[in-house]
């Protein structure tokens, strides 16, 4: 058993034994590297100041992508390479190509936020040769400005996808064979625990391993993304030990299609899903594009969004109505459930001890079937949810209700399907008088709450004028919403 991690920081190999289990990457960088490039600004995952990129093996390949540093623990970066803004200008001064760009078209004022701007055009810079105004400004949700109204950024974005200077200047082109063997050097091939005062940083193996971990440590806190949990760290100062960080783990990032449906490990990433997800399930990659920002999706995982039971989750909702199943696992075995039966009560989910979510699986659509996902948030980029609507609808020959699946996130203490709802719509024609004497069906389905987010009225409301949306766009009908009142509308 090994008792240090090891990684790359731009070019010098470091092994760790010294950390605790919640410290993070932003303030090992700041402080007790000195690599103050990478800036502090709300320490939860929303501004992009402290974007750095973290390079990993997946697949036999090296992959990059940006993340927030300040909600990332040391622990989950074992065998990984992190880049920051300080290793990108070449070695006798003369700034990169996406420096320089930014520089040439003013995309800096304060300078606060620039190197975290900088790394995210960077990660887009590396992954993508000929990005197009949505893709930058896709990269870009997570990085926030005060002073530039983002639009000299872009415009230096669109100057370097269109000059790419020779490989041999950029130093992740440049030393990529080398970085490759260095970091499958480094590769974890047993459990690694770092002890830290009474604190534990375990590190499991293989996916075995964590079932044997977790069993006999049921209470330890099981870390995959961390955007989540890092705010429980940085925001409400809580004290997690011990830790066991599961992101290296292999079996759970495996994605897997039949003809049946799609198989996701809980480990998968929202970027690691988006493909396969946008081409079997359009609506659901929609909602994944306003799932944080970049960075976010670059570590938040599907399996923690379910896993940790919070009744705003964003995917949870649209995942219920197709239907998912989950598979919990422990050193008992496995057994599956229906996605919508996980969720039990606020704060509590169907999980015995030293269980934990293994995979899931989201079965296809009937092809005549109608599936549409909404989100209500105050801002359309990196907010959290006040509703989350997902409808999943099939109708017969002539045009009645054959079968549908209505669900709801931030409705009530769980992500919930809309039971009554559905029974008041099964059966009947899909029409906008079924609509109408419906649409008050679901109060007996949900009574939410105020928060700062949304009144319970507005929820209410909301919620059923959701289902009218999802009728009108459903139904092929051009018709007026003014027929609700002002207030409705």
């Amino acid at each position: 058993m090994n008792d240090a991690i090891s990684f790359i920081l731009n070019s010098e190999t470091i092994s760790l034994k010294d950390f605790g289990p919640t410290d993070t990457l932003l303030d090992y960088l700041r402080i007790s590297k000195r690599l103050t490039g990478t800036k502090e600004g709300c320490a939860e995952g929303d501004c992009g100041a402290c974007t750095v990129l973290v390079g990993r093996l997946l697949d036999g390949s090296l992959r990059y992508e940006s993340v927030n540093a300040c909600i990332r623990f040391l622990g989950s970066l074992h065998g990984t390479h992190i880049v920051t803004v300080e290793h990108l200008a070449a070695r006798d001064g003369t700034l990169h190509p996406v420096q320089q760009a930014m520089v040439d078209f003013h995309g800096s004022q304060c300078g606060f936020c620039t190197p975290g701007f900088i790394m995210s055009l960077y990660g887009l810079w590396l992954s993508s040769e000929n990005p197009g105004r949505a893709d930058i400004e896709k990269a870009l949700q997570g990085n926030l400005c005060r002073c530039t109204g983002y639009e000299p950024i872009v415009r230096a974005a669109e100057k370097i996808a269109a000059a790419r200077p020779s490989a041999l200047f950029d130093p992740l082109q440049r030393d990529r064979t080398d970085i490759m063997a260095r970091l499958w050097a480094i590769r974890a091939n047993e459990t690694i625990t770092v002890t830290h005062g009474e604190d534990r940083t375990i590190i499991p193996a293989t996916l075995a391993e964590l079932t044997e971990i977790y069993a006999a440590e049921p209470k330890a806190t099981i870390v995959a993304g961390s955007t989540d949990v890092g705010l429980w760290v940085t925001k409400q100062m809580r004290a997690l030990n011990p830790v066991i960080f599961i992101n290296n783990l292999g079996d759970l990032q495996t994605i897997a299609v039949d003809e049946e449906g799609v198989t996701l490990g809980a480990g998968v990433t929202y970027s690691q899903a988006f493909k396969t997800i946008a081409d079997h399930f359009p609506p659901l990659a929609r909602l994944f594009d306003r799932l944080g920002g970049e960075q976010v999706r670059n570590m938040g995982t599907i399996g923690g969004n379910i896993a940790n039971g919070s009744p705003i989750g964003d995917t949870p909702p649209a995942l219920i109505a197709l239907g998912a199943t989950l598979t919990l696992r422990s050193s008992s075995g496995n057994r599956s459930l229906p996605l919508e039966s996980y969720f039990i009560d606020y704060g509590k989910q169907d999980r015995l001890s030293g269980e934990f979510v293994e995979k899931l699986f989201i079965p296809f659509r009937k092809p005549e079937s109608l599936y549409a996902v909404y989100k209500i948030s105050k801002r359309r980029d990196e907010d959290i949810s006040a509703l989350c609507g997902a409808f999943n609808l099939t109708l017969d020959a002539d045009d009645t209700v054959e079968d549908i699946r209505i669900a709801f996130g931030g409705m009530a203490g769980t992500p919930k399907r809309a039971a009554h709802l559905e029974a008041a719509l099964l059966g009947k024609p899909w029409r906008q008088e079924t609509i109408d004497a419906a649409r008050d069906v679901l109060d007996e389905d949900f009574t939410p709450l105020t928060d700062w987010r949304a009144t319970a009225e507005y929820r209410q409301l909301t919620a059923k004028n959701l289902l009218t949306r999802f009728f009108l766009e459903t139904s092929g009908q051009k018709q007026e919403l003014s027929r609700f009142s002002l207030q409705e509308a």
